[in-house]
């Protein structure tokens, strides 16, 4: 047997048995790990709270065969607040779904961790809108994952793109095209080709400045300016998959 102990967020959980619960925990150092905490369902239970989605602990473990058992846990965060505003509850829930599309055992993962502990704790605590709060998360995220959009030259022609636009966004290739780009493939366009998207410049401007200014400090309450949809659109198609809790989320 080995005992370990480790820093994580609950992202899953499912009720097992009686009083036990399966739970899969993001450790910035090891990744996923699926454990089981045994008995934390009963009233009197020490770790009744340590099973709970968003749940931020150091969880001591001990692993066994392939397999892992919460012995005990140091419950740091709840993000309690999260469950008392409906809207913020699904965003949540959405941001540790896409944490655990992505994530692997026995993988570190301390930016993205900290990008998913900054994010749940500004839903938390702040009072700035959701859908920028999302939106910066989906471009870190993109960023983390290999698949950061090209917002700063045309990604047909390679021409910089200046700050006035006209703006689109080609799905297909991941970041901004000129009109001149755009304008030929509109020509060219075939059925099935996945479509280019118009962006204001602010929006572009939006983007930039929260790439820029980094995953732990992008702060914008200019709410219409955060292009969530399309963000949220461009991840799962890199990800090709569709995260089942996005249809929870608010327009």
């Amino acid at each position: 047997m080995n005992q370990t102990e480790h820093t994580a967020i609950v992202l899953r959980h499912v009720n097992y048995r009686d009083n036990d619960r399966m739970v899969t925990l993001f450790s910035p150092s090891r990744g996923r790990i699926d454990a089981i905490i045994r008995n934390c369902r009963k009233p009197k239970s020490h770790n009744l709270n340590a099973g709970e989605l968003f749940a931020l602990g150091d969880y001591m473990l001990m692993e066994s065969g392939g397999r892992a058992t919460v012995t005990s846990v140091h419950l740091i965060e709840t993000f309690y607040a999260l469950r008392q505003d409906y809207e913020r509850l699904t965003c949540g829930t959405y941001v540790l779904s896409l944490t655990e599309a992505v994530i692997e055992p026995e993988q570190e993962r301390q930016e993205l961790f900290m990008l998913l502990l900054h994010t749940l704790s500004r839903l938390s605590f702040s009072d700035q809108p959701w859908r920028p709060l999302l939106s910066g998360f989906l471009l870190h995220f993109a960023a983390c994952e290999g698949f950061k959009p090209r917002l700063n030259h045309c990604v047909q022609c390679g021409k910089r793109m200046g700050e006035e636009g006209p703006f689109f966004f080609d799905m297909a290739e991941g970041g901004l095209c000129c009109r001149e780009c755009h304008e030929e493939w509109k020509r060219a366009k075939m059925p099935g080709v996945r479509a280019q998207e118009s962006l204001t410049p602010q929006q572009v401007r939006w983007m930039r400045k929260a790439l820029a200014s980094g995953s732990a400090a992008w702060v914008d309450r200019q709410e219409s300016y955060a292009p969530f949809s399309l963000l949220r659109r461009f991840v799962e198609d890199r990800l090709g998959r569709r995260i089942r809790s996005s249809v929870l989320l608010p327009e």
